[in-house]
């Protein structure tokens, strides 16, 4: 049986940090409001295109895999915030890589794009269609932020991640995924301003307007993350005692506390980094599972579990 082990791994995160006492000069927050409502201290700020961020971070998963940009056959780009939407986002990326012989694609499904992205990839190496793939997850969500809405000013910061994947016959890399979403909830997150029924000039586009309804979005990402990874453990005749590391998607302290919590995982055993960059959608679980590579947190034979939620509202866990 055929499997797609991860043989390289690269984040790109941007140099310009937005502090929580930066935000405070024009919004009605402070340091001490938003550390203690979301765990955040500060987010990255692109300065370049999302293309930009992600070249880097590809081209140093590319060298730990030890693999030229020429001989990748597939790549799929998790986003919601496209550099443009045709042409799409990950052959732009193939353009500035050179990987010509690869094919392209993108997958939206807003935070959880990068582990839907996976999946994709996955599958597709598995069933022989590919031998490898270049799987990335990047955000520019400060371009299309509404700098005057202090509710999701303070919690999002963009960033960039990318994962090789490579056929073998061993058993490892991505052993099992629940995929769902929670469409009850599909108007708890809304960007006013990103798509084409705006095209009618009712909104100027990419001038938008944020519907985010906190508590609602807080309650339904808890319950349908943990029940997420409850099921993909249980398919694999798993419970969450076997698991090694959690690496969630980091959204909020608070949500990776309580999704912990209802699987019973202790905090020592979650990785975070939520302080850091904030909510970076579809970059923060990829960038996670970077960092927790780069500290030595995953070891060989490491049980990872990555539940995530985005709007829609879409949920998983792989």
């Amino acid at each position: 049986m055929t499997y797609a082990v991860v043989t390289g791994w690269g984040k790109c995160l941007p140099p310009s940090i937005l502090s929580n006492a930066d935000l405070a000069t024009f919004l009605d927050t402070s340091d001490e409001w938003i550390r203690t409502r979301t765990g955040i201290a500060e987010r990255r700020i692109a300065h370049t295109g999302l293309t930009d961020m992600a070249e880097v971070a590809a081209r140093r998963a590319l060298a730990a895999a030890g693999m030229a940009p020429s001989q990748v056959e597939l790549v799929v780009f998790g986003t919601t915030s496209f550099d443009d939407q045709a042409p799409n986002q990950a052959s732009g990326l193939q353009q500035v890589l050179g990987a010509t012989a690869a094919a392209a694609m993108d997958v939206n499904t807003a935070c959880t794009s990068f582990l839907y992205a996976w999946s994709t990839a996955n599958a597709l190496i598995r069933t022989g269609v590919v031998k490898n793939a270049l799987v990335v997850g990047g955000e520019v969500i400060s371009r299309f932020m509404d700098w005057r809405n202090r509710n999701v000013a303070v919690l999002f910061g963009d960033g960039c991640a990318a994962l090789v994947l490579e056929a073998t016959d061993r058993e490892e890399g991505l052993l099992g995924e629940k995929l769902g979403c929670d469409v009850g909830g599909r108007d708890a997150l809304v960007i006013r301003g990103m798509g084409s029924r705006y095209a009618d000039f009712s909104r100027r586009m990419g001038v938008t307007e944020w519907v985010f309804d906190g508590p609602e979005i807080f309650r339904r990402a808890v319950a349908g993350m943990a029940r997420a990874a409850h099921e993909v453990l249980a398919a694999r005749g798993l419970t969450p005692a076997d698991v090694d590391l959690l690496v969630p998607h980091q959204a909020n302290l608070r949500i990776i506390e309580a999704v912990a919590q209802k699987l019973s995982i202790p905090a020592e055993r979650a990785f975070v980094n939520v302080q850091r960059y904030g909510n970076m959608s579809a970059a923060t679980v990829p960038v996670a599972l970077v960092e927790a590579l780069e500290e030595g947190r995953v070891r060989p034979g490491s049980l990872l579990l990555m539940p995530a939620f985005g709007a829609g509202l879409t949920w998983c866990a792989h």
